[in-house]
């Protein structure tokens, strides 16, 4: 985390999200993840002074496939109006309706399909 200063001395905390390719558990959700540092790693990411971005660029990587549970949510989270604990609210996966299946031409009548 980052404090911004602004130059009418006002302060914004801003924040980054750093990802990967995603591995096989997100792909079919999204085909990048956020980057997870191990606990063991933290000392080596956060080593600004001696450390090289090139030295720890291997931690970049995407984590074991069962880290994340994929929970499927309301599509309200798209609007960044909607707030409130209910975002987080488990909802069941419709499956999408199958079309109607295409009525066969009657013999008697031409087509052109």
């Amino acid at each position: 985390m980052e404090t911004w200063s602004s130059a009418d001395g006002s302060e914004v905390d801003t924040g980054a999200i750093l990802t990967t390719a995603a591995n096989s558990g997100i792909s079919a959700i999204h085909d990048r993840m956020p980057v997870v540092i191990k606990p063991e790693d933290f000392s080596r990411w956060l080593d600004c002074k001696t450390r090289e971005p090139r030295e720890v660029v291997d931690l970049m990587r995407p984590v074991q496939e069962d880290f994340f549970e994929a929970i499927p949510v309301s599509d309200k989270v798209n609007k960044v109006a909607n707030m409130g604990p209910d975002l987080q609210e488990p909802v069941a996966i419709e499956k999408p309706a199958q079309a109607p299946e295409k009525q066969k031409p009657d013999d008697a009548q031409l087509s052109f399909f």
